[in-house]
């Protein structure tokens, strides 16, 4: 099937390539989704910042836009020629009507690829809800630009500064007042994380889609280990219970706010190396094995067992060795020989 298109001053000439009733200026010929769309390439030149705009402007003056062997140009790889036609009628009249059948993302996607601005004054479309959601999408991504700028960014600096390679950021609404009791603070590990009282970013983030999108513009910015979500923040003391044993036990208001925790430090790969050297010591040198919680558990982060392909490398052991076991209530004899690295 052909499709003839003119420019949009002369009209449209034709639906079929039977008809000659054409004016006699230069026409270029677009293979779209195995479809011929015959084209005034001047439509394509009235709007010079689009995809097509350049091909047929700038590009071939320079000789970057070549045609095939037959003359004819493809273009619009992925697009599909439904799409590509509606499209085509933006070069005429400045509107795209979304055809039926066609959905809001996979028109947004053809928009973008040839560099065409999507938004109301160019798209119309029947489903207002899925029009709405990409437009918001681009509202919310624009909005967190500036909010990333004005105040996450200054915590994120600050943190860096203090040797930190991570934060953990809480958003508060500016009514939120936290008032801890220095002598009974919480016991979570709030005293680590930084504030921003913002009421706008807090309603911002109450919408999962704008946390969403706030997520995908944090990777693009180069950011790691990224976790946005609503979690419990304590504002201020209640009332303090004693437990038995006169230990006692602290209770605090909390409230549901969004955070953030991220991290800027790049994945590092693992290092392969495997060390069996065993050392009779009463003392703890290794940090890890310090911050364990049970013996048992240090015994495993002192002496890590081999990683499977080292395994395959070893010689065998004759039965009846003093040997490092998967189960963690087997512990190695501390008298027993150190095996050779």
């Amino acid at each position: 099937m052909i499709f003839v298109y003119e420019n949009p001053k002369e009209g449209l000439a034709g639906a079929t390539v039977g008809n000659r009733n054409i004016r006699t200026s230069e026409r270029v010929t677009l293979i779209v989704d195995n479809t011929r769309f015959v084209v005034d390439p001047a439509i394509f030149t009235a709007q010079p910042n689009t995809m097509l705009g350049r091909m047929f402007g700038s590009g071939r003056e320079h000789n970057f836009t070549r045609p095939n062997e037959k003359g004819e140009y493809e273009v619009a790889e992925g697009i599909s020629s439904t799409v590509f036609r509606a499209i085509l009628d933006y070069y005429k009249s400045g509107i795209i009507r979304c055809p039926d059948g066609i959905s809001i993302p996979e028109l947004r996607e053809a928009c973008d690829y040839l560099c065409i601005s999507f938004d109301y004054g160019t798209i119309k479309c029947r489903d207002l809800s899925a029009l709405m959601h990409e437009l918001s999408n681009d509202g919310a991504r624009r909005q967190f630009e500036f909010y990333l700028e004005e105040m996450v960014l200054p915590l994120m600096v600050a943190s860096a500064q203090s040797g930190e390679r991570e934060c953990h950021i809480v958003v508060l609404t500016d009514d939120d007042v936290v008032d801890w009791d220095e002598e009974y603070p919480p016991q979570m590990g709030e005293e680590y994380s930084q504030i921003i009282y913002s009421t706008k970013l807090y309603r911002f983030f109450k919408y999962i889609e704008n946390r969403d999108v706030a997520k995908s513009v944090l990777k693009d910015r180069g950011l790691k280990k990224i976790r946005l979500g609503i979690e419990g923040y304590p504002t201020y003391k209640e009332k303090v219970k004693k437990r038995p044993g006169g230990r006692p036990e602290v209770i605090y208001n909390y409230v549901q706010r969004p955070f953030i925790r991220m991290s800027w430090e790049k994945e590092e790969g693992k290092s392969r190396h495997v060390d069996f050297q065993c050392v009779k010591s009463k003392s703890i040198t290794n940090l890890a094995a310090a911050a364990a919680d049970f013996p048992q558990d240090q015994l495993v982060v002192m002496h890590p067992g081999p990683q499977v392909d080292e395994l395959d490398n070893l010689p065998n052991h004759p039965p009846g060795g003093n040997h490092y076991s998967n189960n963690y209530n087997n512990e190695p004899d501390p008298d027993a020989p150190s095996p050779a690295v």
